[in-house]
């Protein structure tokens, strides 16, 4: 078969860079696709379209064609959300319940985002008599941000909202792994009819290149990215000979901190989810469960039973609870790991490991592990594994259980599970950690700022403060006629 290369979407152009690479669907091996690969040349031509579209456009100045702008590409994803979710199928292995959760979420918060365009105001005061002082919002300029594979559409909305909607342009790297829907998503930018050309840029790239352009160029002030903490740490170290704005969202290793007065009907399925949604692949994974010892061999006995009965197939199978893993070198990778664990001392519960089902051999299928865990210090729990694997700490205390929470580097999210009515907010306000979940996981509000501490991350998305990386603040000093 014959394929037209996906191109990408520079100064309200279609570029092809004349490199071409497959793109694979994950859960078959199968060839669904060519794309333009794009590069350093790719990174500079957009950072000057977004340069040019920035100074000479009415964008950064105009709140009503923001507004607009925004409303319109809400609209338009609503439209196209069906194709979006196919896509993702497709080409990045979710299942169709994970995708369609994954793409509902891109139009509210452009919405939100518009709405926050006509109501984020500056702020004045009168110091003293005849003197007035204004503090004014500014956009920043151009904002570079970087997405990663395993959510392209929401991790892209999730920077790209709030940076258009404090007035700034954008140049967008986005991941060779779903290079499809990269397209697409250009696409549906490509029809906002009220988005001057060049504010928005957009190419895919498989290696690093333009990347590293984006956070080495004084013309791109801020830089919006989501992925590990070894990348994040490298664009913070390489930022900061030019002190530029960052907002990263890195790894993580959420605790889910499950005390014996838990219901567990609830508790169990979503300790099950924790492990299995996205394959694993979520920095939000709920990866670490941490249980009291009471009904620690309870709770063993209930989540291996339901490990065990995961469905692992393609996304496009209604049948599959589980999609594949990005790609087999991911399989090999989540392996080795879970093997160093055991060598390590960690007692097997449920090991999963690469599919052995034939019908799946083409595909990067890995089943469901879940392994005890003895020593915080392993490197299964110091480590993010993104993929399907959980580990389990028994604890005794309230005193243990937040100890054994803040015994890594990061600092996401945390999640704790009691019918106690005050313990959740005492141990809460004791775990390190962005974001608390109290009784459930993995739940995200548009307006509510969500980020990490210690090792996750700098600065926040979602919520009124995302506005921030993204915005200057100029203070203006008024005397009123002769008084000095």
């Amino acid at each position: 078969m014959t394929f037209m290369p996906a191109l990408n979407w520079i100064n309200g152009e279609w570029i092809d860079s004349g490199i071409h690479k497959e793109s694979v669907n994950p859960a078959t091996g199968e060839v669904i696709g060519l794309y333009a690969d794009g590069g350093e040349n790719e990174a500079l031509a957009a950072i000057d379209a977004a340069s040019s579209a920035f100074e000479s456009s009415a964008w950064r100045t105009d709140r009503a064609l923001r507004a607009r702008a925004l409303n319109e590409l809400a609209d338009l994803f609503d439209r196209n959300q069906d194709a979006l979710i196919e896509a993702v199928v497709r080409e990045n292995g979710k299942t169709r319940y994970e995708a369609g959760f994954e793409v509902s979420m891109n139009a509210s918060k452009l919405r939100y985002y518009a709405s926050l365009v006509r109501t984020s105001y500056g702020r004045s005061v009168q110091p003293a008599e005849g003197r007035l002082s204004v503090v004014v919002p500014e956009p920043i300029g151009v904002a570079g941000i970087i997405v990663p594979w395993n959510a392209p559409t929401v991790l892209l909305v999730r920077s790209l909202a709030p940076a258009l909607a404090a007035g700034a342009a954008a140049v967008v790297k986005m991941p060779g792994q779903t290079a499809l829907v990269n397209a697409l998503l250009a696409n549906i930018m490509s029809q906002v009819k009220s988005l001057p050309r060049g504010i928005v840029n957009m190419f895919t790239e498989s290696g690093d290149a333009g990347a590293r352009k984006l956070v080495d160029s004084p013309d791109v002030p801020v830089i919006s990215f989501t992925g590990s903490t070894h990348v994040g740490r490298a664009i913070a170290s390489a930022g900061g000979q030019r002190l530029k704005r960052l907002n990263l969202e890195l790894g993580g290793k959420t605790p889910m901190i499950v005390f014996d007065d838990a219901d567990l009907d609830k508790v169990i399925p979503t300790l099950e989810k924790g492990i299995t949604v996205f394959a694993g692949q979520f920095c939000m994974a709920g990866s670490r469960i941490l249980v009291q010892r009471g009904i620690a061999e309870k709770v063993v006995r209930l989540l291996k039973a339901r490990l065990e009965a995961v469905k692992v197939g393609p996304g496009s199978d209604p049948a599959s609870d589980m999609g594949p893993l990005i790609d087999k070198a991911s399989v090999s990778r989540v392996d080795a790991e879970v093997e160093k664990a055991i060598a390590q001392g960690a007692t097997v519960i449920v090991r999963g490991g690469p599919s052995r089902d034939e019908r799946l051999a083409s595909g990067a299928f890995y089943q469901p592990t879940l392994l005890e865990i003895h020593d915080s210090g392993a490197d299964i729990v110091q480590r993010e594994t993104f993929g399907p694997v959980g580990t389990l700490e028994v604890f005794d205390t309230e005193a243990d259980a937040v100890a054994l929470a803040n015994a890594t580097e990061f600092g996401l999210a945390a999640s704790i599970w009691t019918s106690d009515a005050d313990r959740p907010w005492r141990v809460g306000c004791a775990i390190a950690a962005g974001t608390i979940w109290i009784n459930q996981w993995a739940v995200i509000y548009d307006e509510m700022e969500e980020g990490g501490q210690k090792q996750s991350g700098i600065g926040r998305l979602n919520g009124v403060a995302a506005l921030a990386p993204f915005t200057e603040y100029k203070h203006f000093t008024i005397s009123h006629g002769s008084q000095f």
